[in-house]
């Protein structure tokens, strides 16, 4: 690695992963999703979580080799059912309420070429031995952060004119300034940040809109807000009330729509990577909450099997994301969930989260349904924001207020 002060810059990205993106406190438990090339992040983490005084840290190492094998070749039934002792862990940090650190660095064509059904197949069985621990992620029982790291054949695909080792460094380059890593004290300049976010979710909730209109090219949608909905921006609180911030870098305000009122069209703007392959030009069109149609130009079939998931025909959450964020105005296309959904407002098809609604976290199921939240086996957000977005916020008297013009706040 030729980054000047490369081993400074991982030691203060570690530091703020298990200080603002966790909060990791003496006695906690730690567990770190992170692939196997990225050990140097991944020992600083584990060294500077256990010198905060964490009881315990455990690391669920990922593979992309491994994945990819896995997807080609793995038995019908070994594909469809995880083995026992997967969930097992699972439910062994859920039970000590464990702190979660995952590191994305995956290749985005990773799985391209692999039958959709194939990945399909392994997510269902996934999601079965996953489900109590994602619907306590979900509900802000723990405390969880996703943060970025740069690898190889990430970066070949960001910047593809370059050399490896080049690019690996431009790629490591944009995911410390996303994060504020150059500044003298990141988790200070995090702070201001969050603040600013909380501002803008605090003035979208005292106005409670009954619904938003959306409309740029290929765009005319309406989507319905329930009652008492929350926007959430930067930093959350788990069910110790234990600050820490899910996703960094954020540039979003967002809440949960009422699911059931949804209606229009829908165009993506920017690549979505998606189970190791690359969806774009996607186009869905909503009627009474529910796609009825959906097509992508690139990836359609891998949508198609998306769509089927239980509940993925509903959105379970919208973003405000102004063009003029950071990662936008870096005009790289990352082809990460994580960095291209703050460039840009996006959606997310499935699963809704259960703090986007008063006293939600307390709520059955059945109960969320009946609020108009979307129950799902899934949640893949989609970038849907341009420099062109309008966005209005509609009042139940049908008054009308500006939010967005021109892709940013109005």
């Amino acid at each position: 690695m030729t980054l000047p002060n490369f081993d400074q810059l991982l030691d203060k990205y570690a530091a703020l992963a298990v200080d603002t993106g966790v909060g990791v406190k003496p006695g906690d438990t730690v567990y770190l999703q992170v692939a196997t090339d990225q050990r140097p992040l991944a020992h600083r983490i584990i060294e500077t979580a256990y010198a905060r005084g964490a009881a315990e840290v455990q690391v669920w190492w990922q593979d992309d080799f491994q994945k990819r094998q896995d997807m080609f070749h793995l038995a019908d039934d070994r594909l469809k059912q995880q083995a026992p002792q997967t969930k097992v862990m699972f439910d062994y940090w859920l039970n000590h309420a464990a702190k979660r650190i995952t590191v994305t660095s995956s290749d985005p064509d990773n799985l391209a070429g692999v039958d959709p059904a194939r990945v399909a197949a392994y997510q269902s069985g996934f999601q079965k031995s996953y489900a109590a621990l994602s619907a306590a992620i979900s509900g802000n029982q723990i405390a969880w952060t996703i943060i970025g790291a740069a690898s190889p054949k990430w970066a070949a695909k960001v910047f593809p004119d370059e050399d490896p080792e080049t690019a690996t460094d431009k790629l490591w380059d944009a995911i410390f300034k996303t994060v504020r890593i150059y500044e003298t004290d990141p988790e200070a300049a995090w702070a201001k940040h969050e603040a600013r976010l909380r501002e803008k979710a605090d003035w979208l909730n005292a106005e409670q809109f009954d619904a938003l209109h959306y409309q740029a090219p290929g765009t005319d949608l309406t989507v319905g807000l329930p009652t008492g909905h929350i926007w959430n921006g930067g930093s959350g609180e788990n069910a110790k009330g234990e600050v820490f911030t899910a996703n960094m870098p954020t540039e979003e305000v967002f809440t949960a729509p009422d699911n059931r009122r949804i209606d229009g069209t829908v165009a993506s703007t920017k690549p979505l990577s998606y189970s190791g392959s690359i969806l774009q030009d996607m186009h869905f069109t909503f009627k009474n909450g529910q796609v009825v149609s959906a097509h992508a130009g690139q990836g359609d079939a891998v949508l198609q099997h998306l769509l089927a998931i239980p509940g993925a025909r509903s959105l379970g959450e919208i973003s405000l994301v102004p063009d003029p964020s950071p990662i936008s105005q870096s005009g790289l296309i990352f082809f990460s969930t994580l960095y291209d959904e703050n460039a840009s407002d996006h959606m997310a098809l499935g699963m809704a989260y259960s703090f986007s609604l008063e006293g939600g976290t307390k709520l059955t199921p059945a109960e969320l349904t009946a609020r108009g939240l979307n129950v799902a086996d899934t949640h893949v957000d989609f970038m849907m924001g341009s420099a062109q977005m309008a966005i209005d916020g509609i009042k139940k008297d049908g008054t009308v207020v500006p939010i967005f013009r021109n892709g940013d706040w109005a």
